[in-house]
């Protein structure tokens, strides 16, 4: 799919891999860099980032995860030219306020790391919801009795 629509790099969100993984779809184009929580505890979330096989075997170095919320590629475009690539996957609102905090301090401090030279991409799931009112998008989903989860 990735490939129909001409797309090099994609984020990748809820990879629920275990441990940090690369995988090279065979005939497909892309291989995928992803990384999850390290041992046995619950795979919920996952952030990773899906590279056409061209490019990334072309790349200095692969993505490297920060976390199992946060994805970082540096991508060079011309000889003195390069992209700072973040892969995001932000914690919901139901999650305790540590776990987001920890996520916007990590976030905050990979994008204040970044070289000013660089371009900065920032990629990614951020679990935003606008406004408070949630009962007209549960009924184009079909789902007005449901309760509204963060």
């Amino acid at each position: 799919m990735l490939g129909q629509y001409q797309v090099d790099i994609a984020a990748l969100s809820e990879t629920r891999f275990a441990g940090e993984t690369q995988l090279e779809e065979v005939d497909g184009g892309y291989t995928f860099c992803c990384i999850e929580q390290r041992g046995d505890a619950p795979r919920s979330s996952g952030v990773g980032l899906a590279i056409r096989t061209k490019l990334a075997r072309q790349l200095d170095s692969l993505p490297r995860g920060i976390n199992n919320r946060l994805m970082t590629l540096h991508l060079k475009l011309t000889k003195h030219c390069f992209a700072t690539i973040i892969s995001t996957y932000a914690p919901t609102m139901a999650n305790p306020d540590e776990t987001k905090e920890a996520f916007y301090k990590g976030l905050n401090r990979m994008v204040s790391e970044v070289n000013s030279r660089d371009k900065l991409i920032i990629l990614g799931d951020f679990n935003a919801r606008v406004g408070v009112d949630h009962s007209s998008w549960l009924n184009d989903l079909g789902l007005e009795s449901a309760t509204p989860m963060d």
